[in-house]
């Protein structure tokens, strides 16, 4: 009869929310660690961003020093193309052979002398065109 009784106890168990009341100190201390977290994340994508755009300025100036490199090249060998064609002997060889043109003798020749232009006298007086004012 011991264990009848037992059974005949009806045990009342009320599952009512348990209701936390909010810590405020440890709520700061969540939002400060949010907060250095945040802050530490924007200072490493901006090291990360400013290594990026190292890394992207160097192959630039990379490439811009081979495209100066290949321009350099093309302007020196335009350079002796240049000399090459205006070199007397050729432009006499081709004046001769292409043009059928023929070499003055002395006597057809003239000598033009190149005229040195005067120096100012010492004391000049200067007039300017235009109007006055």
């Amino acid at each position: 009869m011991a264990e009848s009784f037992e059974y005949a106890i009806r045990k009342d168990v009320k599952n009512n929310p348990i209701v936390r009341e909010v810590d405020e100190a440890r709520q700061r201390e969540l939002w400060r660690s949010v907060g250095f977290a945040g802050l530490f994340v924007v200072l490493l994508l901006g090291w990360a961003w400013q290594q990026f755009e190292f890394l992207q300025y160097g192959y630039r100036i990379e490439q811009m020093q081979r495209e100066k490199a290949a321009e350099e090249d093309t302007a020196r060998r335009l350079r002796l193309e240049i000399q090459t064609l205006t070199a007397p002997q050729r432009v006499e060889e081709f004046a001769t052979k292409t043009l059928h043109l023929v070499a003055p003798s002395q006597k057809e020749a003239i000598v033009i002398e190149r005229v040195v232009p005067a120096s100012p006298p010492a004391k000049t007086v200067v007039a300017r065109r235009g109007s006055i004012g």
